[in-house]
């Protein structure tokens, strides 16, 4: 990742390299960028995310370490943070997709590639955003697992130039894939890893009330929405990050 002489330094929380970017500067900073210019990611950590980077794997750590723009995606982040009297604010990738699409800037012949997400998926995002110029690719499954499947999907993001690339595939897949067009060079715009952030423009998963989101409990909300599939994410994975915060700031 190069920074610009524009650019704010990062800022380090537990052992993530943050912009610490307010939404309206992440989304000046994505319609100002040319479109010609190479493949750059954008990368929104989530608690979960940050627990995994602190005890997993090194590619993925090299993922977010080597993202154009990496933006805290956690209110809960944003609380311990503040506790340690740290700016770091938190830019949701839902919210992202929305501000992006929405700004009166956007212009809605920009191409626009849709990685991830069925059919409907993609007819209702460009109903939604007015597209004019957008194209979808229905990702396999077990991108990780299938290596011809993980290559398909690269191949098909370099043949097909596109301004935006909403990499809508579950983490790690999608920040793994950003980094490997990345690395190879051969595709142009920025691809942004927003998970379900589509989804939620659409309609097609139902977004918390405003005011539990900014107390932080979006994810109250998210889990008792689909239990079966978030259960361990928001009962398992996230609350480690207590213990990594702990282990911080106590030895």
């Amino acid at each position: 990742m190069t920074l610009t002489p524009n650019d704010p330094p990062r800022t380090r929380f537990l052992g993530v390299d943050y912009d610490p970017l307010e939404m309206d500067a992440v989304v000046s900073r994505l319609l100002e960028r040319p479109a010609e210019a190479p493949f750059a990611a954008l990368v929104t950590p989530n608690s979960a995310h940050v627990v995994r980077l602190a005890e997993g794997d090194p590619a993925i750590g090299r993922a977010y370490s080597q993202a154009w723009l990496c933006v805290n995606d956690s209110r809960v982040v944003h609380f311990l943070a503040k506790s340690r009297r740290v700016e770091l604010p938190a830019t949701p990738g839902a919210d992202l997709v929305i501000e992006l699409l929405g700004d009166p800037r956007f212009d809605k012949s920009s191409p626009v590639l849709l990685v991830g997400g069925d059919a409907e998926t993609f007819d209702a995002l460009v109903a939604k955003a007015g597209l004019t110029s957008a194209r979808h690719f229905e990702a396999p499954m077990r991108l990780l697992s299938d290596r011809a499947a993980f290559d398909q999907t690269v191949a098909f993001v370099e043949s097909n130039p596109s301004r935006y690339v909403f990499l809508a595939v579950g983490s790690p897949q999608q920040e793994l894939l950003a980094e490997e067009l990345r690395r190879r060079g051969e595709a142009t715009g920025v691809g942004l890893c927003i998970g379900a952030g589509v989804e939620f423009l659409t309609g097609r998963r139902k977004r918390a009330p405003a005011w539990l989101s900014r107390i932080g409990m979006e994810w109250l909300f998210r889990l008792v929405s689909e239990p079966r599939r978030l259960w361990r994410r928001y009962l398992v994975d996230s609350p480690r990050i207590l213990r990594l915060y702990l282990k911080e700031f106590t030895r």
